[in-house]
C-alpha cells in the first residue's frame, strides 16, 4: 500500500507560488519547498522512506491563481522532460559525453 504525500500550491504575500509538502502518515510533518528543483528532491527523499511507494495528491489554496498553478505544470513538464533527456543520454553516451556505440 502507497503513502499518500499532499502537495499544496501556496502563494505567499509577495504573489510567489511555493509549494508545501506533508506526509500524511506523520503529524508534524511538513516540507516547503520553492522551486520544482527542491521539490523533486523532497519527494525522492520522502518517497525512499517508503520504497518508492507513495503516491501524490495535488491542491491548491483558494488564493492561488490560475496562472500560478500553469507555471508550476509547466515547470513540471521542463523538470521531466530534462529528466527524461538526462536518462536517455546516460545510455546512449558515456559519462564523458562521447557516444556509446556498445549494445
Amino acid at each position: 500500500m502507497s503513502v499518500i504525500i499532499e502537495s499544496t500550491i501556496k502563494t505567499n504575500p509577495l504573489g510567489r507560488w511555493y509549494i508545501e509538502l506533508r506526509d500524511t502518515t506523520e503529524e508534524e510533518s511538513m516540507e516547503i519547498c520553492l522551486d520544482i528543483e527542491e521539490y523533486a528532491q523532497k519527494i525522492e527523499i520522502m518517497g525512499a522512506e517508503y520504497g518508492g511507494e507513495i503516491e501524490v495528491a495535488w491542491q491548491s489554496d483558494d488564493n492561488v491563481t490560475q496562472m500560478q498553478i500553469h507555471e508550476v505544470r509547466m515547470q513540471m513538464n521542463e523538470y521531466q522532460a530534462k529528466q527524461e533527456a538526462n536518462e536517455g543520454m546516460s545510455s546512449t553516451h558515456q559519462p564523458d559525453g562521447t557516444p556509446n556505440f556498445q549494445g
